[in-house]
């Protein structure tokens, strides 16, 4: 198979450029093991999880990086604070190649070398700066400018670990509500961390894809969960690819971890295609993705790429809402 293989036709106007009205009632399309498809709402997910299965969910949280600033003499520039590398420095992503200040508020001010690292220098909680004054991190397929609902919207509910720049989408559509029902059916609730950075969303350049090279992504698991694991009857529901990833890297060679009080704290850079047999997960909650996207390759892995695209085209023939603020599918 070549990258091309994974290409498909998508009308701009599917893709979501608002979240639903609420959380739970996006669009859920349903692969059963048969094959078959189903078209549900997303609060109908309680309806295909057992007693005893596992819903595994990714904790981590977004934090509103995107920051707009002045250069000397005018002129804006936006940066993405992408990850903190010490001493005040951090990794960016900006558009060209600019070094030099950048006057981000009265409060925060950047030295910017060759537009991918930054000087941060600021007074109080660089946290709570942020809050203020940044910006949420939506994908460039969103059109529009952040909003200050965004800093809601763009996070699941049960967010805990600041650190990621980018949501864990699939978990979008979660309400508390819906999590208690799940957990009154029988079903274990669980977490873990991944922090989304670079290697999710890179695209994929090379036309043989197992030439791409993931950017690691750090991952933090209770050793209880591991053990709850470990000892699953049921099934291992992972909602989303950053869920997968983190598990799977885990599992596997993929991944340099140690252990830190009573969790497994480490890094990777897991690239799952097609062919790859998964170690962990019984089945998978995740959005619509991107042509080309390392999401949508993990997905064929193991939808199968051929089910997983006439999925798809299914999903625009009924007006499915793709992408990040989109609607979802279950994988069994």
């Amino acid at each position: 198979m070549r990258i091309s293989d994974f290409d498909f036709k998508l009308p701009e106007h599917r893709i979501a450029l608002e979240p639903t009205g609420k959380r739970d009632s996006s669009r859920l399309m349903v692969l059963s093991p048969g094959g078959e498809l189903h078209h549900k709402r997303f609060s109908d997910l309680p309806d295909y999880l057992n007693k005893g299965d596992m819903l595994l969910l990714n904790r981590t949280k977004v934090l509103p990086v995107r920051l707009a600033g002045e250069r000397p003499g005018g002129g804006k520039l936006e940066i993405l604070l992408v990850k903190e590398l010490g001493d005040g420095r951090w990794e960016i992503l900006s558009r060209g190649r600019y070094t030099g200040p950048l006057e981000i508020s009265p409060r925060l001010k950047a030295e910017v070398e060759d537009g991918h690292t930054a000087r941060l220098t600021y007074s109080g909680d660089l946290n709570g700066i942020l809050w203020e004054e940044g910006q949420m991190p939506l994908p460039p397929y969103i059109k529009r400018s952040p909003t200050e609902a965004d800093k809601e919207r763009y996070q699941t509910v049960y967010a805990r670990e600041p650190g990621s720049i980018a949501a864990p989408t699939a978990g979008l559509h979660f309400t508390e509500e819906l999590l208690k029902r799940i957990e009154g059916k029988g079903v274990s609730v669980r977490y873990l961390t991944l922090h989304v950075g670079t290697g999710t969303f890179t695209p994929i350049r090379a036309e043989a894809f197992e030439d791409h090279a993931m950017a690691s992504e750090a991952f933090e698991i209770e050793k209880d969960l591991l053990e709850e694991i470990s000892a699953l009857r049921g099934r291992l529901i992972a909602v989303g690819t950053t869920t997968t990833r983190a598990l799977e890297g885990l599992f596997t060679d993929n991944h340099s971890a140690s252990e830190n009080g009573n969790a497994v704290k480490g890094s990777t850079d897991i690239f799952i295609y097609p062919g790859y047999m998964f170690k962990a997960i019984n089945g998978l909650i995740t959005n619509f993705h991107l042509p080309r996207s390392t999401p949508l390759m993990l997905t064929s892995a193991l939808a199968g790429r051929e089910r997983l695209l006439k999925a798809y085209a299914e999903a625009v023939r009924e007006n499915y809402r793709f992408f990040s603020y989109g609607d979802a599918m279950l994988i069994l």
